[in-house]
């Protein structure tokens, strides 16, 4: 069955950085775009970075743009997000998500599986 393990979460300061891995399983990888959403307490799912199955297309939500990085690495079925200049605002469960096809939405109806999700807190 479809399996998706998110790690790399925990407790970073402001500015700091941390970079979460998604390790999938029971899926051709390599064959569906990918994406990162959050939720932080008390508010609704925002998707924050997507990439498409070969890795060439990314897109950031704006709040993110030019600090998080996202990748794939298809020979080892995993997905990262890279995050640099963190900020309190950041903090949320962050979890990977599977996309239904090889494209990549800001519509989270449009993925079928995902992680438990990992914790980052972003805190002095």
């Amino acid at each position: 069955q479809v399996q998706l393990v998110e790690s790399g979460g925990g407790l970073a300061q402001p500015g700091g950085s941390l970079r979460l891995s998604c390790a999938g399983s029971g899926f051709t990888f390599s064959n569906y775009g990918m994406s990162w959403a959050r939720q932080a307490a008390g508010t609704g799912l925002e998707w924050v970075s997507g990439i498409s199955s070969d890795g060439t297309d990314t897109y950031y939500t704006d709040s993110v743009k030019g600090r998080f990085t996202i990748s794939r690495d298809n020979a080892k079925n995993t997905l990262y997000l890279q995050m640099n200049s963190l900020k309190p605002e950041d903090t949320a469960l962050y979890s990977c998500r599977k996309s239904t096809d090889s494209l990549v939405r800001g519509d989270l109806r449009r993925y079928d599986y995902w992680g438990q999700g990992t914790q980052v807190t972003v805190s002095s």
